[in-house]
């Protein structure tokens, strides 16, 4: 058997990182410097992670000075939350980009939005009622 873990992304400025994914809900579930290696590892997601949920890696390289290239490969996180236009309201008051107002998705009726983060990661918000 096996189970989806996390998705790691690299981040330049990891307090900015994290207060962002603090306004979409998440937190902080452990942390690991590794001075020889000179990074930090912070994984975030929801609760406790009980149940094992997927989680985001976050690596911030003590050094790095450049900036990354997020690729063409990646297109976003999705998180469920109950109220989509509470939450990109939230994520506007503490200081996030909103690039797709909520509303209904193109050709269906599932309400979604896109918010992104500090470094440029997009996240999708599907609105989930019974969450």
């Amino acid at each position: 058997m096996s189970t989806y873990l996390h998705t790691m992304i690299r981040v330049r400025d990891l307090d900015r990182s994290l207060a962002f994914y603090r306004l979409l809900g998440m937190k902080e579930l452990r942390r690991m410097e590794v001075r020889e290696g000179r990074f930090t590892l912070v994984y975030i997601g929801f609760n406790d992670n009980e149940h094992g949920q997927a989680e985001i890696e976050l690596t911030y390289n003590w050094d790095q000075t450049e900036e990354y290239e997020i690729g063409n490969g990646f297109g976003h996180f999705a998180i469920g939350v109950r109220d989509v236009a509470a939450a990109v309201e939230e994520v506007r008051q503490g200081g996030g980009k909103v690039t797709r107002e909520a509303g209904p998705m193109k050709f269906g009726t599932v309400v979604i939005a896109f918010v992104q983060d500090p470094d440029g990661y997009k996240v999708e918000l599907i609105e989930k009622p019974n969450l």
